[in-house]
């Protein structure tokens, strides 16, 4: 990297038209690396260190947690703002489910709160951020998704251009208003450095003041650019949109903190400064006080989890794990399924360097599984008593999507056994293979068969990573975006984390939160499982951080991170089924499945194994009753 590009200040902002008074001005700047997202992206960007500051949605600041504001700077509202709009055909109140668009979690959060602010109970589903351009063309985007008692939250340029399609809109800055009596603070430039440069904040208050002056001539660009009115437009920028950070916003700011912690959507979080208003010592919150609030089930964001991976003793967080699973299964019962891994081909292109189980194609012992063989392994799970297969397999070129919905249905017929097949990773390769979309691909899995979706492939959401590890594996959005799809169809999922390659601390209490939003968005994961890489002679990476003290902290924060996930898996597949019973106390509450047989894990040389009567035994000496499962976690039989 050149001298000149590390000397760049790295700025992401959003986007959209109201924030151009904020960043127009650094466009043409030397000094400045600007890039423009959608607000989850400039969140992610900042998070994940590839910005030193950020644009960015509030409630993205308070899910870091470690995140100050620089001063006076804001995207706000003391009244109606126009651009956060929930609309609909019918009044609020006959509303039964309300879409909302996921590229801003600020404006997801607010909706929950308006809405549960005035008792009106509705079920959330998601709506893509539109692609779109023109007011038909949003308007053709959007109109689908209202229908009858179905409304949909919608903001920034799409909620200018298509307002006025709705016969009933509520402007949500105008809702929280007239709720709190404060203005409302939508985004901020935000940074993870308390001592960020004093010369770097006088240019973005320099920027502000020149976009500021420039707004007549963005509105008029935008409204040729989207076929709107010049006049509308610079009314919104001038009177609609604030973009100071005073005193009135800034109680706004904490008063909205406030109500999200209470609700349960965001972590408990104090708006913090940036010099010259950084002027006043931070005091960290007590560890123990921290570990009550993460054991009585309270939201922590990424900073606290971090911070617990660090300084929690490994039998404070075993305990504090302990009561969240206490809390969410009091009955004392533990899972587990008799189902079979079947991995239909070794064949892969991804060439994953900690992987010892694929062969690249044409390789003398790459395989793909013959009908024969497939029906034996089945017939064994039938003949035990078993109730799905887990199929996954490498990414294999010579297998075109009429192969799998062949096979699908053919499992179906023949076996009758649920299936969790396919993970996202493998469901891109099929799109790619097919030039078609991913949800194409899902939709006619699931018309062949597919129950479920397993969470093979996500090793650590992080992109970099998933680049060291693998360079042509999806990205972290790629693969939360197959879940995503999946969720909506009403297919349910597991999650899973391995760490231990190149990741940091930081980056696998990343991933655990990219979770927990996106089951914030749908609700559509089942359970999560996380083991660490098991490294073996021949695999091209070094292990990183392993072992059973940190497989048990890091389940132990799993389930102190993970609010909203309902289950936790012991992974006693790559730890052994004496630290499997170990983890039944940091937050386990499933023991996963029967091991008829394993490719993947034991081709790097673990081979543990245990038989249904094995696994009872386990749970029963560890102080629980046990009980069969299904994929969605229903009792087969009962708990003894």
């Amino acid at each position: 990297m050149s001298a000149e590009k590390q000397d760049q200040l790295r700025v992401a902002g959003v986007r959209y038209l109201n924030a151009r008074p904020l960043w127009e001005d650094l466009k043409s700047d030397p000094r400045i690396a600007l890039s423009l997202e959608i607000p989850r992206e400039v969140q992610r960007m900042l998070a994940e260190d590839e910005a030193d500051v950020a644009l960015m949605p509030v409630a993205g600041a308070a899910t870091l947690g470690d995140v100050f504001f620089v001063p006076n700077m804001a995207i706000a509202a003391r009244g109606p703002v126009q651009s956060v709009l929930l609309v609909s055909e019918v009044p609020l109140e006959k509303l039964e489910e309300v879409a909302l668009d996921l590229s801003s979690r600020t404006s997801v959060v607010l909706a929950k709160l308006i809405l549960a602010h005035r008792n009106i109970r509705v079920r959330f589903t998601d709506l893509d951020p539109t692609t779109a351009r023109t007011p038909q063309e949003m308007r053709e985007a959007v109109a689908p998704v209202v229908r009858g008692t179905r409304g949909a939250v919608i903001i920034g340029d799409p909620a200018l251009a298509i307002a006025d399609a709705f016969p009933y809109r509520l402007d949500l800055a105008e809702a929280w208003q007239e709720w709190k009596g404060l203005p409302f603070v939508f985004a901020a430039w935000c940074t993870r450095n308390p001592n960020f440069a004093a010369s770097d904040v006088a240019r973005l208050q320099a920027a502000k003041t020149a976009g500021l002056a420039l707004r007549d001539a963005l509105a008029e660009e935008h409204a040729a650019a989207h076929s709107l009115s010049p006049a509308i437009l610079a009314r919104y920028l001038h009177e609609s949109i604030r973009y100071e950070l005073g005193d009135a916003e800034i109680q706004g700011l904490t008063a909205f903190f406030d109500e999200a912690y209470r609700a349960g959507l965001l972590p408990k979080t104090e708006v913090r400064f940036t010099a010259p208003l950084a002027n006043r010592p931070l005091t960290p919150v007590p560890l123990e006080t921290l570990l009550g609030r993460a054991a009585a089930g309270e939201r922590l964001s990424v900073a606290e989890g971090e911070r617990l991976l660090a300084e929690a003793s490994l039998f404070e967080l075993g305990l504090a794990a302990d009561e969240v699973r206490k809390r969410k299964h009091p009955h004392g019962v533990v899972t587990y399924i008799v189902d079979r891994n079947v991995n239909y081909t070794n064949v892969c292109t991804t060439s994953c360097r900690f992987c010892a189980f694929y062969r690249p194609v044409g390789h003398p012992e790459g395989y793909v599984l013959s009908r024969e063989v497939l029906g034996q392994k089945l017939q064994e799970v039938v003949d035990a008593g078993g109730v799905q297969i887990l199929l996954q397999g490498g990414l294999n070129p010579e297998l075109p999507l009429t192969w799998y919905e062949d096979l699908f249905r053919w499992m179906k017929a023949e076996y009758k056994l649920g299936l969790h097949a396919l993970s996202p990773e493998e469901i891109i390769h099929i799109s790619e293979l097919e030039n078609i979309s991913t949800a194409e691909v899902l939709e006619r899995l699931h018309a062949a068969g597919l129950d479920s979706v397993p969470g093979g492939g996500a090793e650590i959401l992080v992109d970099r990573v998933r680049r060291r590890i693998a360079k042509t594996k999806c990205s972290s959005e790629a693969w939360l975006g197959v879940m995503r799809t999946a969720h909506r169809m009403g297919l349910r999922s597991s999650a899973t984390m391995m760490y231990g390659t190149t990741e940091t601390a930081r980056e696998r209490v990343l991933h655990l939160a990219k979770i927990r939003d996106l089951q914030d968005e749908t609700g559509g994961f089942t359970a999560f499982f996380c083991w660490d890489f098991q490294y073996e002679n021949g695999v091209r990476i070094e292990p990183g951080d392993t072992g059973t003290h940190l497989y048990l902290r890091q389940q132990a924060l799993a389930r102190l991170m993970l609010d909203n996930v309902d289950h936790i898996g012991a992974s006693w597949v790559t730890q052994g089924p004496d630290v499997g019973q170990v983890a039944l106390r940091f937050g386990a509450d499933d023991f996963g499945s029967v091991m008829f047989e394993e490719n993947v894990v034991s081709s790097a040389g673990t081979t543990f194994g245990i038989n249904a009567a094995g696994m009872e035994t386990r749970i029963r000496e560890a102080g629980f009753k046990s009980a069969r499962r299904n994929v969605r976690y229903d009792w087969l039989t009962p708990p003894l």
